[in-house]
């Protein structure tokens, strides 16, 4: 597949969600989530806090109506509100909601300096460390942001006002950062900002920003260390680092030359997402070289089933192949959203389906995870085994990860299909109507079904006139013996690159039927997972499950589940808003004796198992939960 020939997401206004399994989560994202954010930056004091550079940069003392000391990440989480907020209006309309983000943009222009820098924490706090540590803190991780919502803003509602802020804040980065007399060859020590600034060019069309961000990527890891460099300039000793390793945000060597997903994982996820950005945009077999071989380390010695990653909390990342504790997984909701990113960009580079299935695998499971059934309660680290003190909060003093999952699940309709001017490919089952130029003309897709709940999913096409081109169905890897009929008829499922691939001419009222075999199955972790050997794990489709033990009434750790025991799935419309619960018969441990130790094993009682769906746990009181089950052989 050639760069020409890439299929790139169709934009938020062509593609209308009404899915049975989305929509209820879409809507409390809407009605919830966004009003819970916007509350609490005005509690903390974020939005406020644009308030405060006017005052510095004019030489005036701050009112002392104003208690309010900018966090240094807080730029970002407005700013990621900002993006949700706007991707909503395109389903939503919502005036009140419209103007909240009016007044949220006019508080930036007004913080905005004369030369075009846009932060608040050194603005008015610490305006003399102004550029001074890119390795620590968050100056250019915080533009990245602003850029994002600026384009979604921009593409949502039309209107320019923020996009006129980035293009000013992007074009003083751009005179300080680069390779030029007088520039500085530096780069963030907290990626986000090169996805930015593709998402910027891809929006503009202007390839100054194409330029900086390859700038970026290009510059990662040189030699000499930038972040080195730039200790020494403020005083500092290079190796005092407290991380001990530039691993920890990936600067340890050239970015073509990484071959293993290393330190801080939501850092690692943005910047691979950016690299994949930049091998399509460039055609750069180097560079997507490198995204194939990280890829395929992470998926082979370091993910979570549960699509989540980043183990450690010490690093918010990444250990060592196969280390994968349970209890103590960090995995965190940012990771999994970054991996959602990357996987999408890798699907559209590539055109194989196996990173849309992580992406599906990310997003059914760790993403929505990490917030309430409600919409108002969150998760930052998603463990897959707790013992009931693991809880959701209401705000978190680093609240990434709520705006993080607001602003993936407003856009949602961005993943479920990818378009070229030849091809429509779906990569997500979900019901939802497409409306897109393919073939050389104008074609409504629609797209209903029950998935995840069942496999059956019809599509159904109008169109202006009949057209040629090519339909792209994803066969997931766990979908053995899937059947596809066009028009009624047979089709043979002979998966390319784990796509159904039907090219044919349409016309208006032609049908695809697409059935994939939902039934539960087992699934178990490499030997070398250390945390994981004798143990059993439960799926059905995209869903990894669990067992809490308000259903279980037993010690889920004495709990296990015989190999050959029969798994059945029914629907329960009355549980957690209505999910499929995976039932079978399993055995509890029982202990022989009081004693603590004793020289007789224990005895054993039937007990009824009863999983349910990962991403609605901690959504009932509080209850032990694991994803891991004992397996009784024999």
């Amino acid at each position: 597949m050639t760069t020409t020939e890439l299929s790139l997401p169709p934009a938020l206004t062509q593609v209308q969600l009404h899915d049975a399994f989305w929509s209820p989560r879409l809507e409390a994202n809407r009605a919830h989530t966004l009003p819970t954010l916007h509350r609490k930056l005005v509690e903390v004091g974020a939005l406020d806090a644009f308030d405060l550079p006017a005052y510095a940069e004019r030489g005036l003392t701050i009112p002392k109506t104003h208690h309010v000391t900018p966090q240094m990440w807080w730029d970002s989480d407005v700013a990621k509100w900002i993006e949700a907020a706007s991707a909503s209006l395109v389903t939503h309309p919502d005036a009140a909601l419209d103007a909240q983000i009016d007044d949220t943009i006019a508080r930036m222009v007004r913080a905005q300096q004369q030369d075009g820098y846009l932060n608040t924490y050194f603005t008015a706090i610490e305006p003399e460390r102004k550029l001074t540590n890119e390795r620590d803190w968050h100056e250019l991780y915080n533009a990245g942001h602003l850029i994002e919502a600026a384009v979604t803003h921009h593409r949502s509602t039309g209107k320019t006002s923020l996009l006129d802020v980035v293009e000013r804040y992007v074009r003083f980065l751009s005179g300080v950062y680069g390779t030029g007399e007088g520039q500085r060859p530096g780069y963030p020590g907290h990626e986000e900002i090169e996805l930015a600034l593709l998402r910027l060019y891809h929006a503009t069309g202007r390839r100054e920003h194409l330029d900086f961000a390859r700038y970026f990527l290009n510059q990662r890891g040189q030699t000499p260390n930038y972040f080195e460099t730039e200790a020494l300039a403020r005083g500092d000793d290079p190796q005092e680092f407290w991380a001990g390793t530039y691993e920890y945000m990936q600067a340890h060597v050239p970015v073509r030359e990484q071959s293993q997903v290393v330190g801080h994982a939501v850092r690692a996820m943005y910047l691979y997402a950016a690299m994949a950005d930049l091998a399509a945009a460039d055609g750069d077999p180097q560079l997507r070289t490198a995204c194939e071989r990280l890829w395929n380390d992470l998926t082979r010695h370091s993910l979570y089933v549960t699509g989540g990653l980043g183990p450690s909390a010490s690093n918010e990342g990444m250990t060592r192949p196969y280390d994968l504790p349970n209890d103590t997984a960090y995995a965190e909701t940012c990771a999994a959203v970054g991996l959602a990113f990357w996987a999408r960009r890798m699907a559209a580079l590539t055109g194989e389906g196996r990173y849309a299935d992580v992406m599906e695998r990310a997003l059914y499971n760790n993403v929505l995870s990490g917030v309430s059934l409600g919409g108002d309660h969150f998760l930052y680290e998603n463990p897959l085994e707790s013992d009931g003190t693991h809880r959701r909060w209401a705000w978190h003093a680093c609240p990434c990860c709520p705006p993080n999952v607001a602003r993936l699940l407003a856009s949602l309709g961005e993943y479920v299909y990818a378009v070229s001017a030849r091809e429509v490919t779906v990569n997500l089952y979900a019901g939802s109507t497409l409306q897109a130029e393919v073939g050389g003309r104008a074609l409504t897709l629609t797209q209903e079904g029950m998935y995840p709940w069942r496999g059956d999913i019809h599509l159904s096409m109008t169109l202006d006139a009949p057209a040629t081109f090519t339909v792209r169905l994803r066969i997931p890897a766990w979908a053995q013996g899937a059947t596809l009929n066009v028009n009624g008829e047979a089709v043979a499922v002979t998966p390319q690159q784990g796509y159904a691939v039907v090219t044919r001419e349409w016309s208006a009222g032609d049908t695809i039927d697409l059935m994939l075999p939902l039934v539960p199955r087992r699934t178990y972790a490499h030997p070398a997972v250390r945390q994981d050997a004798g143990l059993v794990a439960l799926e059905y489709g995209p869903l990894v499950y669990c067992v809490e033990g308000l259903d279980q009434r037993a010690d889920l750790h004495a709990l296990s589940l015989p190999r050959d025991s029969a798994l059945d799935a029914r629907f329960d419309p009355d549980l957690l808003g209505g999910v499929t619960v995976i039932e079978g018969a399993a055995v509890i441990d029982t202990a022989a004796t009081a004693d603590l130790y004793s020289g007789s094993p224990p005895t054993t009682r039937p007990a009824l198992l009863r999983a349910i769906p990962y991403a609605v746990w901690d959504n009932r009181e509080p209850t032990p939960m694991r994803v891991w089950l004992r397996e009784r052989v024999g």
